[in-house]
């Protein structure tokens, strides 16, 4: 695992808690849940990618 993955999944958790945090003062709830369920949305479509690269490299390097 790349530490640059890593540092972008942080990236992202930091601006979206940020992002909730304004938009909770500022008395938008519902968006501020609808931005949170947004970065755990990008982050988790990160992850798959990323098993999916892993399990072609297993794939590839067993033959299957």
């Amino acid at each position: 695992m790349d530490i640059d993955f890593v540092f972008k999944i942080a990236a992202i958790g930091i601006l979206t808690s940020v992002l909730a945090q304004v938009l909770n003062r500022a008395g938008r709830e519902d968006i501020a849940t609808l931005a949170t369920l947004s970065g755990l949305v990008v982050v988790l479509l990160m992850v798959v990618d990323m098993l999916a690269g892993f399990f072609d490299s297993v794939r590839a390097l067993f033959q299957l």
